[in-house]
């Protein structure tokens, strides 16, 4: 059972109102960018007033306490508040592949893979378009939804919009992608990237605490986030997983990934145009390790 199950449904259709009032004069990102999108003006996520999605089915590759046995049923929304230039999803998140789908298509979908066995719902990219999975969601869960719901972002969140999520959301996936504000800019565009996610990281785990998982291995609740390494330690492994370690908690699945390759426009940028060596990976897991990170290790 999802924690929206407990919520009144009026509750929910007011979190909803207020996170689609915010869409007036857009706010719902960091970014802040004023637009009016339910006129259809377009900010930094080039995002209108409906949600746009690329795809949803059960997905096999996520970390294993979402994936479990049946799937995490992830629904891939278009469109990011970031610009990572070895983004590995560009034709979805910069070039904007997808369609424009109503509250009670959205609504479908997570029936849909409900209906197909997965655990969870697994919302991809979530950020610019949270009033967007509210409105949806009140249709959803009046459909009989009743799946944890999994918030998959790239970190760059506001605090002010994840507290409309409080008692919503289950599970929070965020990246944490750098240790520095220097390597953000240069290669997201977003200058203040780090205190941006580390105070999101906090106010997740301050709604939904470390990760838990059922005797099944399936996550039920919590956090887990995502790190993945950069060649030439560009991604600052040590100053996050020092954050995480010291100011959330030591019992933080963190996944260090390793599969990073040069794509997109990573060639422009000669210290991004080759794949990480295995040294790399395994210092950055050692300095997890040393840590007490070591839930989401995959060793």
């Amino acid at each position: 059972m999802g924690s929206y199950n407990q919520m009144p449904p009026e509750e929910l259709r007011e979190r909803a109102q207020a996170a689609l009032a915010s869409l007036e004069s857009c706010d719902i990102c960091p970014r802040s960018c004023g637009v009016n999108r339910l006129e259809g003006e377009q900010g930094y996520c080039r995002s209108g007033r409906y949600a746009r999605v690329s795809s949803f089915t059960p997905h096999f590759g996520e970390e294993p306490p979402l994936v479990g046995s049946r799937g995490s049923g992830t629904i891939f929304m278009t469109g990011c508040n970031l610009r990572c230039v070895y983004c590995q999803n560009y034709d979805i998140s910069h070039l904007g592949e997808g369609r424009v789908v109503s509250p009670a298509k959205l609504a479908e979908m997570m029936i849909s893979l409900a209906d197909g066995g997965c655990h969870n719902i697994n919302f991809v990219t979530p950020t610019h378009f949270v009033p967007q999975i509210l409105e949806a969601l009140v249709e959803a869960a009046a459909m009989g939804l009743c799946l944890p719901l999994v918030y998959n972002s790239g970190g760059y969140d506001s605090v002010e919009t994840l507290r409309l999520l409080d008692g919503i959301f289950d599970i929070y996936m965020p990246d944490a992608k750098y240790g520095s504000d220097a390597a953000a800019k240069k290669y997201s565009d977003a200058p203040d990237y780090t205190r941006v996610m580390k105070a999101a990281v906090r106010e997740m785990h301050r709604q939904v605490g470390p990760l838990e998982v059922g005797d099944d291995g399936v996550a039920v609740r919590g956090l887990l986030v995502r790190h993945l390494v950069l060649p030439e330690n560009l991604a600052g492994t040590a100053e996050v997983v020092r954050f995480l370690a010291e100011e959330v908690s030591p019992e933080t699945y963190l996944n260090v990934m390793a599969q990073y390759h040069p794509c997109y426009k990573a060639y422009n940028y000669p210290e991004l145009s080759r794949p990480i060596t295995l040294r790399e990976y395994a210092e950055a897991v050692a300095v997890a390790q040393a840590a007490g990170l070591d839930r989401g290790l995959r060793i």
